[in-house]
């Protein structure tokens, strides 16, 4: 039997609406695992937050990985080490703190451990984020100054209303090509990540650490930012809740949603 590596995006793919594992796709991902087949949490979380996670859905031991930030950071669970870590530039992450502050968009970022916002940004935005991914938040004076090091990701976020997003989307794409690359991980959220950075380019690196053929790959996502990895893998998944991206890139479109054990569909017809 050839052994294989199973991505695995979090919100709208593995969890359900609850932020659930269901118990279909419990039992699926531990017969997988007792198979010898890897399991990696591909999640465009903090990676304190991923970690968290896939220790809660016993997927911290051997054969189990985590990539956060959309790709910007790979590690490795049981070694608890960190194997690809992409920063983005400060200049350029301070432009496009610049240009949100123009048009009065939220902007946050990461440290190692917490979200982190400076004064203008809206503290009620950062604890509605950190509630749900389960990290705290804190204020710093300027990004430049009170950082220790470049963060790997920023995030735009706006929960009324997407146009504000889009036109900022517009303006990273225009303004700051080759420099960052943006997507939607969800209707209100909008990526920024160094350029290059993204699911897709962490699956195909981590691939190439762990020695394995990534056409032994099966990516199962639903949103924008699950596409890159869907066409990278050999297997490209998208969930039947899944947005038309994902859907028209992926090879197999899965019959259940992620309310109804859909990773077990797929673990099923690819892996066992």
């Amino acid at each position: 039997m050839e052994r294989k590596i199973l991505f695995l995006d979090l919100d709208g793919t593995l969890l359900n609406d609850q932020k659930e594992v269901t118990p279909g796709n419990r039992r699926a991902i531990d017969e997988a695992l007792a198979q010898g087949h890897r399991v990696v949490v591909t999640s465009g979380r903090p990676l304190k937050s991923s970690l968290e996670q896939a220790g809660r859905l016993g997927l911290a031991g051997a054969g189990c990985y985590v990539i956060a930030y959309n790709g910007a950071v790979v590690c490795d669970c049981a070694a608890e080490t960190v194997s690809l870590r992409r920063a983005l530039n400060m200049d350029d992450l301070c432009r496009v703190y610049g240009k949100a502050e123009e048009r009065g968009v939220y902007i946050q970022t990461y440290d190692r451990e917490d979200v982190v916002i400076e004064p203008r940004c809206s503290e009620e935005n950062a604890r509605r984020y950190c509630a749900v991914i389960g990290v705290n938040w804190r204020m710093i004076r300027n990004i430049r100054t009170d950082l220790a090091e470049p963060p790997v990701k920023a995030l735009l976020i706006d929960y009324r209303h997407r146009e504000p997003l889009e036109d900022m989307a517009r303006w990273l794409r225009e303004e700051m090509a080759g420099r960052v690359d943006c997507f939607f991980s969800c209707p209100c959220f909008l990526e920024v990540v160094a350029a290059g950075v993204n699911k897709g380019s962490a699956v195909m690196e981590l691939c190439r650490q762990l020695g394995t053929d990534v056409r032994n790959s099966v990516a199962v996502g639903d949103e924008s930012n699950d596409v890159s990895m869907i066409r990278a893998a050999g297997v490209g998944v998208a969930m039947a809740n899944g947005v038309p991206a994902a859907k028209e890139a992926a090879d197999y479109v899965t019959k259940r949603d992620n309310n109804h054990d859909g990773i077990e569909e797929v673990i099923r017809r690819f892996l066992l």
